[in-house]
């Protein structure tokens, strides 16, 4: 219990550190873009493919992921309940549903499997579920609903081809799948490059925190609650029951499992949200407000089953 709580200050301490560059401005206007292009674009990737590499499939493709995956259905088919109910728009429901079930598995993620759990592999199957399954057909959803451009359904069929994170880890588990095992010379300046991932991600997260207000009101407050009520409560409970009643996890898996459902909604949902001009200001919301209130939902989580 100790060291899951000291992994918890790492943490806490690096994000301080990049609110006070953010608030200084110590890394000029585009610092924070900079190390977000470096987290996920090269080491981020990195990191994944040499953990990847040597891991063990059996983890990787277990009942994890079916809790994972469940869980994240239940609490994306109740928004999409709710927002059919109150006629929300199509392209509104959609990004709302995903701020119930697509977690910050990068930014968030991997620091804390790293750090808290003791392995970023650990993240590696939530990763691959929304970057190969949910991201293409959300945003297959937006395109056919009007929200994209006409034609683009193929090409946003592909986005998990085009995304950095993706291929690292799909790159990962192929070399682990053939058992191959790459020589020192190529897998020590990966490593060395993955080690840029973790701070670099969380100076990132806590110079964003500087300036934004969480809940702003109007249309989209009843939206917001929910989804940050449905992802900072409603998705670790659910994947809780799951775990513990159908999958009869116990004790380390159980904890993965709990702590990776219940991480904040991911911040390139708003990326979305702006590339289709919609629901922006309920993506925005959803995951500044789920971000704050994750600290105590994971701290309880770590306390309870760590």
């Amino acid at each position: 219990m100790q060291g899951v709580l000291s992994g918890f200050v790492v943490i806490a301490v690096v994000i301080g550190v990049g609110y006070v560059l953010g608030r200084r401005g110590s890394l000029g206007p585009q610092g924070g873009a900079v190390l977000t292009r470096l987290a996920f674009t090269l080491a981020g990737p990195a990191l994944l493919f040499t953990t990847l590499a040597d891991a063990d499939l059996a983890v990787l493709f277990s009942s994890r992921l079916l809790v994972t995956a469940l869980s994240t259905a239940a609490v994306c088919g109740v928004f999409v309940a709710v927002g059919a109910a109150r006629r929300w728009e199509v392209g509104r429901t959609t990004i709302g549903a995903l701020c119930c079930g697509y977690v910050n598995s990068g930014n968030l993620g991997i620091p804390i499997a790293a750090y808290v759990l003791g392995d970023a592999s650990l993240v590696a199957p939530v990763l691959l579920f929304q970057v190969v399954l949910v991201t293409p057909v959300a945003l297959t959803v937006l395109d056919l609903s009007g929200a994209g451009e006409k034609g683009s359904v193929g090409r946003r069929l592909l986005t998990p081809l085009r995304n950095p994170i993706a291929v690292g880890s799909l790159s990962g588990v192929v070399v682990s799948a053939a058992g191959w095992h790459l020589p020192g010379p190529v897998m020590d300046p990966l490593t060395l490059i993955g080690n840029m991932s973790v701070p670099a991600a969380l100076l990132v997260f806590g110079m964003s925190l500087h300036g934004n207000a969480p809940l702003a009101g109007g249309r989209d407050r009843l939206p917001v609650l929910l989804s940050v009520a449905l992802k900072s409560v409603g998705q670790p409970l659910v994947a809780w029951v799951l775990a513990t009643t159908v999958f009869g996890l116990r004790g380390a898996p159980l904890l993965d499992v709990v702590v990776t459902s219940a991480l904040p909604a991911a911040q390139n949902l708003y990326t979305y949200a702006s590339r289709y001009r919609v629901a922006e200001s309920l993506a925005r919301q959803s995951v500044l407000l789920s971000t704050v209130v994750s600290v105590p939902v994971l701290a309880g989580v770590a306390t309870v089953l760590g």
